[in-house]
């Protein structure tokens, strides 16, 4: 295979915002993608017209790149509408940063809403049963990954206790989130209570349901300086896809994100030794704990010890889904860009009571489908360059 060769911190983020989290009576997914893109160019002082790169991939809308341009009355030279699940934005990213140096866009807007929560059809899912799993009628997509948890518990020996420490710590840091929309204190014997939805998955360790969107604004490295005073600088992106459906996994517990992050890592010149802060697509508990191994943060099959005792909380050794992840904070359908929104603010500085002191590498991971598509960013401040 030949080496990557990413343009490691030749681009920046220099906006991030959400809007909408939680449930917003009466707004389309387009009027709150719309709304989150707005907030964000604001903090830079740019304006809708500015917007030459255009990244967008709304639930209920498949031609939405187009729709956002006619909303807004942009005429992007560049519209990307890729659609590989909650990894889509990630990259998304990992193209607007390779057209930022090409100079196929100068100003690149990536944007995602959805009402899930709120509309009257409820849920959407791309997601569709193969001929071959459909007489099985399996629930999808919780008993997708019902089927990795039970495999992993069969091969490591994981306990529930193990998932539920991901489910407290999540909790945790949505408790220092004001724009969370699950606060309420959650203890361990809360969660072996909760109600089974497809065993050994509780809907404690289910993501929530919610309204919400999400945008950032990415420049090249040279115009950041002059628009953000703490840009954040992209300096690995890669991704990785290795089945579609969950039956043809070629190994339920392990997940393509081991290429993913090892080639972005390698881009970004770093180590998950040296990482911050870590924000991972977290859609049900073992998504964190197959993400921590697989992107080296710990061996494969030692997860569900790594996380006991608060390791990933508030307070412990390595701050994992500082905004209460997928699990407590917000999950409108796909929840790939609010990883990156969050390693953006801490990077920033801008995380309030949950910020992360002296954090300047952060790992954004997305997931799309049934643990089908990775994609891993590394992110850091201008000291990290």
């Amino acid at each position: 295979m030949k080496e990557d060769k990413f343009p490691r911190g030749k681009s920046a983020i220099v906006a991030a915002a959400t809007y909408g989290i939680g449930e917003s009576s009466g707004r389309s997914s387009m009027d709150l993608a719309v709304s989150a893109s707005l907030n964000a160019l604001d903090q830079v002082g740019l304006k809708p017209a500015d917007v030459d790169g255009l990244f967008i991939g709304l639930p209920d809308d498949f031609l939405s790149g187009l729709t956002f341009a006619e909303y807004l009355g942009l005429q992007p030279r560049l519209t990307e509408n890729n659609r590989t699940g909650g990894s889509a934005f990630l990259t998304h990213a990992m193209w607007a940063a390779l057209a930022i140096e090409a100079g196929q866009c100068d100003v690149a807007l990536i944007a995602y809403g959805s009402n899930q929560r709120t509309a009257a059809g409820g849920l959407v899912s791309a997601m569709r049963p193969s001929a071959y799993e459909a007489p099985f009628k399996l629930g999808r997509p919780v008993g997708a990954y019902a089927l990795a948890t039970s495999r992993y518990m069969h091969e490591y020996g994981l306990k529930r206790e193990q998932l539920g420490e991901v489910a407290l710590a999540a909790r945790r840091w949505a408790q220092l989130n004001p724009d969370a929309f699950m606060r309420d204190p959650l203890t361990m014997e809360d969660y072996l209570k909760a109600r089974m939805v497809s065993d050994p998955i509780s809907v404690r360790d289910c993501c929530l349901v919610t309204d919400g969107a999400a945008a950032v604004v990415m420049v090249s490295a040279e115009r950041a300086k002059h628009l953000a005073r703490r840009p954040v600088y992209l300096l690995g992106a890669a991704a990785a896809t290795d089945h579609r459906d969950i039956t043809s996994m070629p190994d339920l517990t392990t997940t393509a994100a081991v290429s993913s992050g090892a080639r972005a890592f390698a881009q970004a010149g770093v180590k998950p030794a040296d990482i911050d802060v870590v924000e991972v697509y977290d859609a049900f508990t073992i998504n964190t704990i197959l993400f921590l191994e697989d992107l080296g943060f710990c061996k494969k099959g030692e997860g569900g010890a790594f996380v006991e005792n608060g390791r990933i909380a508030p307070g412990g050794a390595l701050p994992v889904n500082t905004n209460g992840g997928g699990l407590s904070c917000v999950h409108p359908g796909m929840y790939g860009l609010f990883t990156m929104v969050e390693a953006t603010q801490q990077l920033m500085g801008q995380a309030g009571e949950r910020q992360v002191k002296d954090a300047q590498l952060a790992v954004a991971h997305g997931n799309g489908g049934e643990l089908s598509s990775q994609a891993t960013l590394v992110l850091g401040t201008e000291e990290t360059l």
